[in-house]
């Protein structure tokens, strides 16, 4: 069978209220392009129907894939996906579709050659947020302050959840990640930095759910002593290899 072109990964926890009417806007918009996709949902330790549901859909679009995993952490069903995608460029995406879908192409040749990884951003000219408290702005701000001096200096916005990898690029990067929760995307651009990987920001529309799965005070200590546990593991020598 041939490979596709493009893979679409959802990592998916207790989404049963919102997966139905993402994978249908997904399938629509599938289905007005010319390439050939693969959509994967890795449903990870949830409590509702969104196992049950994604494989009801499974049966009805025969490009998606449905993977359980037993363990929660939005790092570990992205890597999972991730590894086991198989297309050309690999997009993970939250179910909330925070990004519409119709973005996509925006991160793919021929509207985008040659590239590596790009990643949405909330910030720079072109981005717009609708419906975003201003209290999570800020918050979400001072994080990527924090984000910049430790990890990431040239990114503006590393924690929007839709990111494009070159198939080939994930496969290098991926098996390296270490980190499962929260911050597991500084991680792998942490690391993509180190190995000269070109990473390119996309200003993007986004849409504020207040539904968000992310705690913001308890999450952002975990995620603040992440930062701490990448910089080590730099330190250590953990990320130098490519192989």
């Amino acid at each position: 069978m041939t490979e596709p072109f493009l893979s679409l990964i959802f990592p998916a926890h207790n989404e049963e209220n919102r997966l139905p009417q993402t994978l249908e806007a997904v399938d629509t918009f599938l289905s007005q392009q010319s390439y050939q996709a693969e959509v994967l949902v890795v449903e990870n330790g949830s409590t509702d129907r969104t196992l049950e549901l994604a494989q009801e859909y499974a049966g009805k679009f025969a490009y998606l894939k449905v993977i359980h995993e037993e363990e929660r952490g939005k790092g570990l069903a992205v890597k999972r996906g991730m590894l086991e995608a198989t297309g050309e460029y690999r997009f993970f995406l939250d179910v909330d579709l925070s990004m519409p879908i119709d973005q996509v192409n925006r991160f793919l040749p021929p509207a985008l050659p040659n590239m590596d990884i790009a990643i949405a951003s909330r910030e720079g000219e072109g981005a717009t947020r609708i419906d975003e408290p201003s209290y999570r702005h800020w918050i979400g701000r001072g994080f990527n302050s924090l984000v910049r001096f430790l990890a990431l200096p040239n990114l503006q916005d590393s924690q929007c959840g839709f990111k494009c990898f070159r198939g080939n690029v994930a496969e290098v990067l991926f098996p390296k990640q270490t980190i499962m929760g929260w911050t597991f995307d500084v991680e792998i651009l942490y690391i993509a930095q180190k190995f000269g990987y070109q990473i390119i920001e996309i200003p993007i529309p986004w849409y504020y759910h207040s539904n968000s799965k992310v705690r913001v005070w308890r999450d952002s200590f975990q995620m603040a002593r992440d930062l701490l546990t990448i910089r080590r593991n730099g330190k250590n020598g953990l990320y130098d290899s490519t192989r």
